[in-house]
């Protein structure tokens, strides 16, 4: 999915992210003199965080922008098409938060990531599960068709968003023993901005192909769509959000 991001934006309406990611890096239990690739390392939040626990860590993303902060948390962080990574036998682990459902090529990506790892290591990561954000997806698709705008939510446009025994069956295809796999409900309370600015931090490059005139009414008709679903009667908003969670070896 074509996105932009912008990393101040990001670190206000989307710390939620970072925030929740303490269950997967529980699950990856960095250790003393690992090398841990991060894929999707953003702004390097959790990246910092295995790199505190005395392991050699180097963080990738497809964003410029985001790496410059990485960078600026004094990280080892490059710009990196994750279809297409650089390593070979490099890494004890993989590790990746709520980065991969933007990743087009999965299977380039895991080809890459299995490529990366050493004999026995692992690939520990959450992403977005089956029946993600699936109210928001029908209704600003709804919106954006009676607007005439089918083609800016196309299937190009969409996140990858699959049911545990998609993903074990796909990883196991790449050679990958898959140890666990878990999908987890979780409603996610947003930012005080709302959803109008969840959509427009999370929903960037597809609003920026909406002609600019028609962007304000695009918001304004999605959000009121949403509102009688996921904001309760103090205003508040929570997001329908799935994560799939997995620890796997090769």
């Amino acid at each position: 999915m074509i996105q932009s991001w912008n990393p101040a934006v990001y670190a206000q309406i989307g710390s939620f992210v970072p925030a929740l990611g303490a269950g997967v890096l529980e699950w990856l239990s960095p250790q003393p003199g690992e090398r841990i690739l991060d894929l999707g390392c953003g702004d390097g939040q959790l990246t910092a965080k295995i790199a505190a626990a005395a392991a050699t860590v180097t963080g990738v993303d497809s964003s410029a922008d985001m790496v410059k902060g990485s960078l600026a948390r004094g990280l080892d962080a490059h710009v990196c098409n994750v279809e297409a990574l650089p390593f070979t036998g490099e890494f004890d682990a993989v590790f990746s938060n709520a980065a991969l459902h933007w990743v087009r090529d999965q299977d380039a990506m895991l080809a890459g990531v299995k490529r990366a790892l050493r004999p026995g290591g692992r690939f520990v990561a959450e992403m977005g599960g089956h029946g993600n954000i699936a109210s928001i997806q029908v209704a600003l698709a709804a919106v954006l068709a009676r607007h005439g705008l089918d083609r800016e939510f196309s299937a190009e446009q969409m996140n990858y968003f699959p049911t545990a025994t998609a993903y074990r069956a796909r990883m196991e295809r790449h050679g990958f023993t898959v140890d666990e796999i878990q999908l987890i409900p979780r409603p996610t309370p947003l930012h005080e901005a709302g959803m109008r600015g969840w959509l427009t931090t999370f929903r960037r490059g597809v609003l920026d192909s909406v002609p600019e005139d028609l962007r304000p009414v695009v918001l304004d008709e999605t959000v009121a769509l949403l509102e009688p679903v996921l904001r309760d009667d103090q205003g508040n908003w929570t997001a329908d959000y799935v994560r799939l969670r997995f620890i796997a070896h090769v």
